[in-house]
């Protein structure tokens, strides 16, 4: 999930604050969809899943506190709450029910955008695998080990860097020049030898991979699934 792909649903009653911050977020790439009050909000996430909603707490009918009540234990979308300013109180209560920030009104929407960025790029994170098991093989990201049969391998933070976008993205073939990009090499042969250093802990036989393959004339791929 990123900025250019995340679905967001903006909760408010009032018209000009739901236009506005669509049109802004609809700017920076965001996909938006809006809802009146909490009762078109519960409508709309019973059919679509949304990387993140913004709710506005003072709300005529149910209030953004009762949709909070309502959902939050069944949705794990990441909620920001809009409150009104001088008004800690409502805040506190949002964010014991679960919400994940809040935004004073009047916001500027910069700031909201900053937000939203830092919660997808939070659960960007928390989603990442950092502890892979595959055969005899045990690579700990966190630790920064490979386990393999009864040896432990050290690897350095270029080799994590590497692991750690090809454990995210399995059967994916990275070019030698992507693989540069991450780590900050412009050499394609400084490439090769970090490569091979990498099998040498992960494969069995470094000289016939299993995992790590070559793919001729394209790149690298590791395949753990």
């Amino acid at each position: 999930m990123d900025n250019s792909i995340a679905h967001i649903l903006v909760v408010d009653d009032d018209e000009g604050i739901r236009s506005l911050v669509k049109k802004y977020l609809n700017e920076k790439n965001y996909l938006v969809t809006t809802a009146h009050n909490a009762e078109n909000a519960s409508e709309k996430v019973k059919v679509i899943k949304f990387d993140l909603i913004i709710l506005d707490i003072m709300m005529p009918g149910k209030s953004g506190l009762d949709f909070l009540s309502d959902h939050k234990k069944i949705i794990k979308t990441p909620i920001i709450l809009l409150t009104a300013k001088g008004e800690p109180s409502e805040r506190i209560a949002g964010l014991e029910m679960g919400a994940d920030d809040y935004l004073s009104k009047p916001f500027e929407p910069k700031e909201l955008d900053l937000r939203i960025k830092n919660i997808i790029y939070k659960i960007k994170n928390d989603n990442l695998k950092r502890i892979i098991e595959f055969e005899k093989v045990k690579i700990d990201l966190n630790k920064q080990l490979i386990f393999q049969n009864d040896t432990e391998f050290k690897i350095n933070k270029t080799e994590k860097i590497i692991l750690e976008k090809m454990i995210n993205n399995p059967g994916k073939v990275f070019a030698r020049e992507e693989i540069g990009k991450l780590i900050d090499l412009d050499k394609e042969r400084s490439v090769d030898v970090i490569i091979t250093r990498l099998r040498k802990k992960i494969e069995i036989d470094p000289k016939n991979p299993k995992f790590l393959q070559t793919i001729r004339g394209a790149g690298y791929v590791l395949w753990i699934e």
